[in-house]
Formats: structure tokens, sequence, C-alpha cells
């Protein structure tokens, strides 16, 4: 028998033992103790920094006391009234003066000289004793082509030869060394990059070929080739360029030889060959009549083209110079048949000659058209002078005496219309400015003495200050022209105008 006491203390224990055991069959409700910490930062130090100024109103003040405290200096109120009227009027005077037209304050540090840039060479070349015969910059400015041949007599006609290239812009350039080499089978004779397409190059060779490069494919970069047939030429190609075509967009080749053909071609890249579009002969019985010259006893003899120029202001104009001097002015739209035997051409030979100027001396090596008027351009030869023409008129409006040696080649500044220069025998380039009152050169570069020629020369659209040229040791120097070479005036253009609209004596 149990007591209450006993029930109730039983019964205690009871509870206790179950809620015991229920707590370790199941979870608590009370969380663990929460870890809590404090952080915090404080700045050390502080800096404050301000700017006050005195109010504008304070500021003039003292100024204007400032100003009535000095002594005004004696007599200067009365003479600035003394000298008004008299200062008034010349000012007026001035502001109408024109003697001032064209000046140009330029505080700019401008270079006095040409200096020396780049010695580009190919030792094979130079080993063989091969010379330069043409330079020519890509579209871009940054390439220059060189060909290699001989200028002077000898039998080389079936001497290999090359083309090289130096791109300037590339890092790590070695002069030495060209980016590209194309090994010709012919020496070449003649070169000119294509205007819009960097990796085209067209040139002309001693056999008689005309060919364009692809730099793009260095394994085989040839793309068209004329090789020998009816349609080529017989004799050493002197010049080539880029004509446009009636396409938009597309070019062709225009070559000339001294075999007295000027052959326009268009590529066939599929066919890595050329197509002839239009054939020119220059007859001597065909030449315009000039009272300067007489064409008596000559009768169908051609006449061997020594240098070519097209020019950048009508598409159908371009200028021949002749091995006897001779020099005309032709359209690639003639429709006169020529008067000399096709020898088996695929296309009828035209006579392109539509006018005479007076001839030269001896063979005329180079023309170049002025980028500047469409009238002008300029010969030079083996007579030692560069002459200035117009398209208006036979004689010559102006010439200068370039050196007592041939002249190779001549070309108009792309940026200044009254600067070319001229390459000579004597190893020198000579630049003329027009717009002097000497008209001895302003300028000249010296390749090395008068035992290596300066055969051609090449200024660069892209890159206006640079000029490169080519020699008989084999080299192509580049330089830099100073900035009033390459700067135009405001009046320039001006000048040049007055000089076209001179009259021939």
């Amino acid at each position: 028998m149990f007591t209450d006491d006993a029930l109730d203390s039983v019964s205690v224990q009871s509870l206790w033992r179950k809620s015991q055991q229920a707590g370790r069959n199941s979870r608590g409700c009370q969380t663990r103790a929460v870890h809590s910490a404090e952080s915090e930062v404080q700045s050390v130090s502080m800096t404050v920094s301000c700017t006050q100024t005195e109010p504008p109103e304070q500021t003039t003040e003292k100024l204007l006391q400032t100003n009535h405290n000095e002594s005004e200096p004696p007599g200067l109120k009365d003479f600035l009234q003394r000298v008004e009227d008299v200062v008034i009027k010349e000012l007026v005077k001035n502001g109408k003066t024109h003697a001032f037209d064209g000046f140009q304050v330029n505080w700019d540090n401008h270079s006095q000289r040409v200096s020396f840039l780049h010695c580009l060479q190919h030792p094979p070349a130079q080993e063989r004793g091969l010379h330069v015969t043409s330079v020519s910059w890509s579209c871009t400015g940054s390439v220059v082509a060189c060909a290699y041949g001989r200028i002077d007599d000898g039998s080389w006609s079936t001497e290999r030869s090359y083309v090289c290239m130096w791109n300037l812009n590339r890092h790590g350039l070695n002069p030495k060394q060209a980016n590209l080499v194309i090994d010709v089978p012919a020496a070449v004779t003649a070169l000119c990059c294509h205007p819009n397409q960097p990796a085209l190059i067209a040139g002309g060779l001693y056999s008689g070929d005309v060919v364009v490069w692809d730099t793009s494919h260095t394994q085989d970069p040839v793309v068209a080739l004329t090789r020998m047939s009816a349609d080529s030429h017989k004799e050493p190609v002197h010049e080539v360029a880029w004509v446009p075509l009636q396409k938009k967009g597309e070019f062709g080749v225009l070559s000339a030889s001294s075999g007295g053909r000027v052959l326009l071609w268009t590529v066939d890249s599929d066919q890595g060959r050329f197509v002839l579009n239009t054939a020119y002969a220059l007859v001597w019985q065909q030449v315009p009549h000039s009272s300067s010259i007489s064409f008596k006893g000559r009768g169908s003899r051609t006449v061997g083209v020594t240098s070519l120029a097209l020019s950048p202001w009508d598409s159908d104009t371009f200028l021949v110079g002749s091995e006897g001097g001779l020099l005309l002015r032709c359209s690639l739209s003639s429709k006169t048949l020529a008067a000399a035997p096709s020898e088996g051409q695929s296309v009828t030979l035209r006579a392109p000659a539509v006018f005479s100027f007076r001839p030269c001396s001896g063979p005329v090596h180079s023309i170049h058209c002025s980028p500047f008027h469409r009238n002008l351009f300029v010969i030079a030869g083996t007579d030692g002078q560069a002459h200035l023409y117009s398209l208006l008129q036979a004689n010559p409006l102006l010439s200068l005496r370039v050196s007592d040696s041939y002249v190779f080649q001549i070309q108009w500044s792309p940026t200044r219309p009254l600067v070319f220069a001229a390459a000579t025998g004597q190893g020198e380039v000579q630049i003329f400015d027009l717009g002097c009152r000497s008209l001895k050169p302003v300028a000249t570069i010296k390749q090395g003495g008068a035992d290596h020629a300066a055969t051609c020369l090449a200024f660069n659209c892209q890159n206006t200050t640079l000029l490169a040229v080519g020699n008989t040791k084999g080299t192509v120097e580049v330089w830099h022209l100073t900035t009033h070479l390459t700067e135009q005036s405001p009046t320039e253009s001006n000048q040049l105008e007055e000089i076209a609209n001179q009259v021939s004596e």
C-alpha cells in the first residue's frame, strides 16, 4: 500500500525520467549560444584643404585705392590725347594693306636639312654589279619596291635579275635583307605598284615581256606574263603604268617599248595571262606636223618610245618621249589606223599621236604630269636639262640646267605645286622650287659621288616626307625631306597658274 506522499514522490520521479528520455529522443527548442564580435574603423588623422578668395568688390576697391595712391606719370594723359587721331588713322590704313597676304605664322620647330634614313640593299644583286633601274612605293606608302637591271651597254639580255621589297613600317627592319625577293628571268627595266591594291606590281622586262606579280603569293607571285607571242613587245619595255578601264574599279596595264609599240593589256588572273586590249604604233609619217621639226625622209620608220606618262586630269591623254627626242601628246581613244604592218597581232594597230611639241636634242628619259595643274608637265633626258611644257603650246615654257650629265628621271612633288626633283648621272638628286627667284636647286642630295649615277627616284604620296632614290651602286636610299619642301604655301597654286598662262617664246 502506498501512501499519498509516496505516490506523489513516485509520480514526480516518473515524470522526471520520462522528460529526460524525451530530451534524449527529440531536438531541443533552445539555440546554442551566439558568438558575436564588433569591429570598427577609425581614421587616425584628417586633412582639410580649402581656397578662399576675397569678394570681387573688395579686390576692385583695393585696386582703385592703389591706383589713386600712385602718382600719374607726368604728361602721359596729354600725350595719349595728342596722338590718338594719328594712331587710329594708321591702324585703319594697316587694316587695308595687302603687304602680309599669304603670310602664316608657324611656331613649330622645322627641320632645316634633308636627312638620310635608310640604305636598302640586296647583296646578291650588288655582288653581280646590277643597277637599280626603277623604284615604286606601294599605295599604302609603307613598302618600297625596286627593280634590278643595267643601264649601261653590254651583253646582258639573258641575265637574271630581281625585284625586292622592304616594309619600312615593319619592326626590326634589316636594310641588308629585303622582306620579299622575286627572282626574274630577265633584267627588269620598269616597275609600277598598283594604285589601289598594295600586293600587285606591274613590271617590264628587257626581253619585251610584261608581268604582274602578287606579293601576297610568296611561292609563285606571277599573276600574268605576256611571254613571247605576236602580240607582245619585241624590244625592251621602258615604261609600265596602271590604267583605269571602263568598268569601275578595274585597271589595265599600259606598256611602251623602244620598238615603237604602246600596248594596253587586261589581266586574266584565272588563266594567268594577259589579253591584248588595244595596240598603238608610232610611225614617223603619222606624227603631227610641227614647224620646229621636219619629218622628210623618215618614211614608215617607227618611233622608239623611251618614256611615257599618263595625265591624272584626262583619262584619255598620255605623253610619250622617243629615242630621237620626239615629244608627243597621244589619245587612248584614237581610231586612226597606223601605217605599220600588224605583224600578226590579234588587234588592229592604231596611230595615237595628236600633237607634237618641240623636240629635245637627245633621248627623252622621263616625263611626269603635274598633279596640281591639268596642262603642265616636265621632261628630262640626255641634254641635262629639265623642260617645263604646257599641253597647249609646242615650245617649253621654261628650261632649267640640272646637270652636266644625263637626267634619268624627273618627278613633281605630290604636295608642293612648284617643286620637282631630278635624278642625275652625276649621282645627285637636284630639287627645284619654281617659286624662288633663282633657278638654282633649293636642295641637293648627294648619292656618294659621280661614279655612281642616281638612276631613278620616287616621292611617297602617303608619307610625303619620304623620297626613295635608286643608283648604280645597287642600293635604294630613303631620305627625309624638310618641311619647306613638303608644305604648300597659300599663294603657291596661284603662282603655278601664272606660270601656266605664260606664252612660250
